[in-house]
């Protein structure tokens, strides 16, 4: 297994599955683990950094990935950290 890595200075960056519906950023990184099956979600687009927005989080985690709809198990959602834009961050 691998993970892909996008470097960024900031250190905001979150597991897909924490964050609230409407939310958006940018895929920081998409982490090897035994159900994420990292090489699918590459192959469909989830990569670092494409534009990502959480469409719903229960019971499973919709997000839009670029110009793509996608639904996945929280497990996997855990897997993609995003970086939260600069007016969101706490």
């Amino acid at each position: 297994m691998s993970s892909v890595r996008l470097v960024f200075t900031s250190s905001n960056v979150r597991p897909l599955s924490s964050l609230a519906e409407g939310t958006h950023g940018v895929i920081a990184e998409v982490r090897a683990h035994p159900t994420a099956r990292v090489d699918r979600l590459l192959a469909l687009g989830v990569t670092p950094g494409a534009v990502v927005r959480v469409l719903q989080t229960f019971p499973g985690v919709v997000f839009l990935c670029d110009q793509t709809e996608l639904a996945v198990e929280r497990s996997v959602a855990d897997a993609i950290l995003v970086r939260l834009p600069q007016e969101t961050r706490r």
